[in-house]
């Protein structure tokens, strides 16, 4: 892969502006996440909701519509359980 490089300007605010090619490229619209690395900075297209990015990522072998309906079935029979008492 070829490497592109831009230098752009920083605002007295810190705000860079990144090159419509490039924000063409990697389909960035309103945000971006940045990225710390050992090297420097890396900007990428925000996560979507469904890549399930997040601390708990690997704790469960279900997804989290899966562990929802599931919690809510188990609350149902627990209410038919208290209706019946």
């Amino acid at each position: 892969m070829k490497s592109r490089q831009r230098i752009v300007g920083i605002t007295s605010k810190g705000q860079a502006t990144i090159p419509a090619e490039m924000r063409r490229r990697y389909k960035l619209e309103n945000r971006a996440l940045i990225v710390d690395t050992d090297k420097g900075l890396l900007i990428l297209p925000p996560p979507k909701p469904e890549d399930e990015m997040g601390s708990l990522k690997g704790l469960f072998n279900k997804k989290a519509g899966e562990l929802l309906k599931e919690a809510r079935r188990k609350d149902k029979i627990r209410e038919r359980a208290l209706e019946e008492l």
